[in-house]
């Protein structure tokens, strides 16, 4: 498997992974939230193009696909991470640990602060993912509270606190 930027070729690809992995029965034709928000996120002043990412297999496959997008905490630029998906068939099998540990490799290698997520913190501790009261940051809305977590980067000063605040497509779902 290999982890590479996303390719304008990947566009419809990534929307039906996306639709995928986030399937909840919706009615037919109906989209989840998630992959909408990924065409939105794209189309935005938020979006990061270098953290877009795909997993791909030998032959150029697309399997899964992670992106972070700028965030802030207070007025200070951070990265929000999400969504994560892979294709339901490749699922469980470290596609999305390694998607994970490049976006933050990257994040890190751009002299970014922190990643922010909304996620179960049993799979996501092991990319050293936190709580994010523990390092004074505040979810954007407090029933997050459980779930909300900081992953802190090369860039990181304690000083940074505050409320975290998504791109506005995040708003909507």
């Amino acid at each position: 498997m290999l982890i590479r930027r996303e390719a304008a070729g990947d566009i419809d690809v990534i929307r039906a992974i996306t639709s995928a992995a986030f399937a909840r029965g919706e009615a037919p034709g109906q989209t989840p939230a998630e992959a909408t928000l990924v065409d939105e996120l794209r189309a935005g002043p938020a979006w990061i193009p270098t953290l877009s990412l795909v997993a791909v297999t030998p032959v150029d496959e697309v399997v899964g696909h992670v992106l972070c997008t700028r965030g802030h905490v207070g007025r200070d630029p951070v990265l929000g991470l999400g969504p994560l998906s892979v294709r339901p068939d490749r699922q469980r099998r470290g596609v999305g640990s390694a998607l994970v540990h490049a976006v933050l490799g990257a994040a890190d290698a751009l002299g970014e602060p922190l990643v922010a997520l909304l996620g179960d913190p049993g799979y996501y501790s092991r990319f050293g993912f936190r709580l994010s009261h523990q390092y004074a940051i505040t979810p954007p809305k407090p029933q997050w509270h459980p779930h909300f977590q900081v992953r802190v980067l090369y860039g990181y000063q304690s000083g940074l606190r505050g409320t975290f605040t998504y791109p506005e497509p995040f708003d909507r779902t």
